[in-house]
């Protein structure tokens, strides 16, 4: 279940830092050319995590990382992801535990505040490897993109979407994704996530 993120995909969603000094920019570019060319860090986005904290997308670079998109007034579909994610943690082996991230993206961040997000955390008792991201508002469409998830707002407030975990190598590259349907890992996505940790 090996995937590779076609480039065209990526010059669709990237675009500059706006307000970024020339500076920063030129030092961004930089940092760009160095990144695989299939690396989903390319794209500049920002976030808030669930403590406040600013951050960029490319920081998540230099740890493998599994990652999805949910929001957090979400009853069903999200909840699953986030235990079906825990599994898989739990289902490693120690040393390979400890080196694995996991971002959670939320679709909604008018409304999934660094506050609302920590709560999300608190409630699902994760790990201290563990950011929930609130993006940019005009950043959300591009992730989505790169990440390949699907979602439409209903007229409720609810939002339909994609529900998967995307495995990220250190620096950005889609190794493996996974359509979640339960709380349960799926057997094949596990051996892909073990594969790419013991190979880390």
């Amino acid at each position: 279940m090996k995937f590779s993120v076609l480039p065209f995909i990526l010059l669709a969603a990237l675009g500059p830092a706006t307000g970024a000094p020339q500076a920063h920019a030129a030092a961004d570019a930089a940092a760009a050319r160095e990144l695989p060319g299939q690396s989903l860090y390319h794209l500049q986005a920002g976030f808030s995590d669930q403590h406040g904290n600013a951050l960029r997308w490319d920081a998540l670079r230099g740890r493998p990382q599994l990652v999805s998109m949910i929001y957090a007034n979400c009853h069903l579909m999200c909840p699953l992801i986030i235990e079906n994610a825990k599994a898989v943690q739990k289902r490693l082996p120690a040393a390979q535990r400890a080196r694995l991230d996991v971002a959670m993206v939320s679709l909604d961040p008018a409304r999934d505040t660094p506050q609302v997000l920590a709560e999300v955390a608190q409630r699902h008792r994760v790990g201290e490897h563990w950011r929930f991201l609130q993006p940019r508002p005009e950043d959300v469409r591009a992730l989505a993109s790169v990440l390949d998830v699907r979602y439409r707002f209903r007229e409720d407030g609810s939002i339909n979407h994609t529900s998967v975990l995307v495995l990220l190598d250190a620096e950005g590259r889609v190794v493996a994704r996974s359509e979640v349907v339960g709380a349960a890992p799926d057997p094949a996505f596990l051996e892909d996530v073990r594969e790419a940790l013991a190979g880390d």
